[in-house]
């Protein structure tokens, strides 16, 4: 993996770091006094990395204002999940005609009520990996176990008037392991019967950027982002590493 290698090289006398084989050896200070953009050959010495640890390297980036953060843990979202089962869902939204709604209690002894939302197609239930699904009153363990069986997930929780988005901080879709998250600057969330507009076309994907957009959500985008400090006899560069 890529920590092992970068630890690889610090132990290196020398490291070649790139790989212009058509271009000669340029020194560190020669690059520092140039202005970009351009293209160089190098070899230094690697003398630091940040972050140390690897998945650390990953953030949440947002292409309209440019604005990083951290991605949330499970815990975060777990803690979401369990602020809005206080809500009981609201039987007054059940059974719509752009979806079909079940809803029970657990057996626990919180006795939670769980509703789940199958979005229709032409009035009809589309398989399980075709289907988008909204849940209210779930756990964090019971989404997981959703989002294997059905092609999107989106938690939401009930208002006098219609279904809603969580918190801005939760994710506002899950597919397959994914978590899809929108901007809490730029987002202006819509209400959930904004999908009926996807659910109505001829086949509907349920692609995460089309969810996104009938939501009213800017979605952030998972982004790589490392620093490293190479050096060479003439002196010390930054490097920034920011990829997709």
């Amino acid at each position: 993996d890529l920590e092992s290698y970068l630890q690889r090289c610090q132990q290196l006398p020398v490291t070649v770091l790139t790989d212009h084989q058509d271009l000669n050896n340029t020194e560190l200070k020669t690059i520092l006094n140039s202005t970009a953009p351009q293209q160089y050959r190098i070899r230094a010495k690697l003398r630091t990395y940040k972050p140390q640890k690897l998945y650390q390297s990953i953030k949440l980036y947002c292409s309209k204002c440019n604005s990083l953060q951290e991605v949330p843990d499970g815990d975060d979202f777990d803690f979401i999940l369990q602020g809005s089962a206080v809500t009981a869902p609201n039987p007054e939204l059940h059974n719509t005609s752009w979806y079909d709604s079940v809803m029970w209690t657990t057996q626990d002894q919180k006795q939670r009520k769980i509703a789940i939302h199958f979005v229709k197609h032409d009035e009809m239930l589309q398989q399980p990996e075709d289907t988008l699904l909204m849940i209210e009153g779930g756990t964090l363990k019971e989404v997981w176990k959703l989002t294997k069986r059905f092609k999107c997930v989106i938690p939401v929780r009930s208002t006098e008037d219609d279904l809603e988005l969580l918190d801005p901080s939760a994710p506002f879709l899950l597919q397959g392991n994914i978590k899809y998250y929108g901007c809490k600057q730029c987002s202006t969330p819509k209400p959930i019967k904004s999908l009926s507009s996807i659910a109505a076309e001829q086949r509907p994907s349920w692609e995460p950027t089309e969810i996104a957009q009938v939501l009213g959500i800017v979605p952030l985008q998972y982004v790589f982002i490392m620093k490293f400090t190479l050096v060479d006899a003439t002196g010390a560069l930054n490097v920034y590493l920011f990829d997709y």
